[in-house]
Formats: structure tokens, sequence, C-alpha cells
């Protein structure tokens, strides 16, 4: 699952995104507002956190314009504006949940799952072949055993289970996994790949990743 987080407060977006990329999301950090909503219309996220107070663009009008081009992204609005006032505003301009600073690091991960929560729900596991990938417990496994997944593993394999008679592209992992921004070589997603066709043959697994010249990566199960 992917996440866009604008905070203006450079220590507190970095302490933010580690919480996440711990707990396997991937995530990118803005610090203004009109980043965020150019960010945002790219159109590459599952959920938004936004700070009410930026530079450029404030939270709510970010929001506002969101939710006036048709998107249904859900969005948690974190902010140290406590007042009942400012809570109704947030939720009224079409915020899914309103977290306030300081917070804890359990709730605002909890936050991110409630509204996000009907996208996953119904697909806790993800079963292709003999494999099975809990969403929860970042496992993946077979008859023959289980395995907990690495961060951009689980990533990459989340994102062809969930499709898997789609063909991925190097882009396609980079611009979903790595961000845009990243400094990361692209042949990054080669090596991911071959752990995790380490780990699907360590388990037994009739599913294997088939690379297509110039253009990606699926999944493939055998024929018994």
């Amino acid at each position: 699952m992917r996440l866009l987080l604008a905070e203006d407060e450079v220590a507190l977006a970095r302490a933010v995104v580690k919480i996440f990329e711990k707990n396997n999301y991937s995530i990118d950090a803005v610090h203004d507002g009109e980043e965020a909503l150019d960010y945002l219309e790219a159109g590459n996220y599952d959920a938004a956190i936004l700070d009410i107070m930026m530079p450029k663009m404030d939270g709510i009008t970010v929001l506002r314009k969101l939710r006036a081009s048709g998107s249904n992204l859900p969005v948690l609005m974190l902010t140290a504006k406590a007042e009942i006032d400012d809570k109704v505003l947030g939720l009224d301009s079409g915020a899914n949940y309103y977290l306030t600073k300081p917070f804890d690091s359990k709730e605002l991960l909890a936050a991110v799952r409630a509204i996000t929560r009907s996208q996953t729900e119904v697909d806790t596991k993800l079963a292709v072949g003999n494999i099975t990938l809990d969403r929860q417990t970042f496992e993946l496994s077979s008859p023959s055993g289980s395995v907990r997944l690495a961060n951009k593993e689980f990533q990459m394999l989340e994102m062809m289970m969930s499709s898997p008679k789609n063909v991925f592209s190097v882009d396609s992992f980079m611009d979903r996994i790595w961000g845009y921004d990243t400094d990361t070589e692209s042949n990054v997603v080669w090596v991911y790949i071959s752990y995790i066709r380490k780990k699907l043959s360590a388990l037994g697994a009739n599913v294997k990743i088939k690379a297509s010249r110039n253009a990606g990566y699926s999944l493939e199960v055998a024929e018994e």
C-alpha cells in the first residue's frame, strides 16, 4: 500500500516515514501543500496524510481541491489544531479521519488501517497457485511452510499477486514502491525479484516469476 505524507516539519516527516516503512508501507513525503496536490493528482496512492498548516497551500485547501476533482482517496488529517471547530471543518471538507499531534505511532497506524479498510478487508489474504500472502502478517506461505517477507519483497509480490495476469514494468515497480523522486538505480528491481524467487523456491511454490523481454515481470503458475 502506498501513502503520501504532507508535513512541513521535516524531522516529524522523517519519523512518520520510518514508522510506515517499518510496517511495510511505501510512503512519499512532501513539505508543502502545492507539492502535495501535484503528487496526489498523479493518482498513484492508496491514502494521504495531510497536515493542515503548511506553506504555499494549507491542508484543508488541498483536501477540498482533491474532492472537487472527484477523488475519493482516503485522507487522514494530521495536525496540531485540536479545537472541535477545526475537526468539524476538516471532516466537513472531506477528511476520513482527524488525528491531532502529539500522537502515538500505534494510533497513527490504526487510523490509516481504518480509512483504508474498505479497500483491503475483502482480500486480507491473496492466493495464487499454492502460495498465500497475508497482508496483515506479511507472511508468504505454501503447503511446505511459511516465511515473513521484508518490506520491498512484500510490496512487490503483493502487486503481482493482486493482478497475477498483469505484466509489471520495472518503472511501475520503481514508481509504486521506491517513489518518483528516488535516486535508487532501477536494477534494484531485479535484485528483489531474485530474493523473491529464492523464497518461492524454498517454499516449493508452483508459482514462478516470469520475465518478459522489454516488458517486465508477471506470475506464472506451473501446470500440473
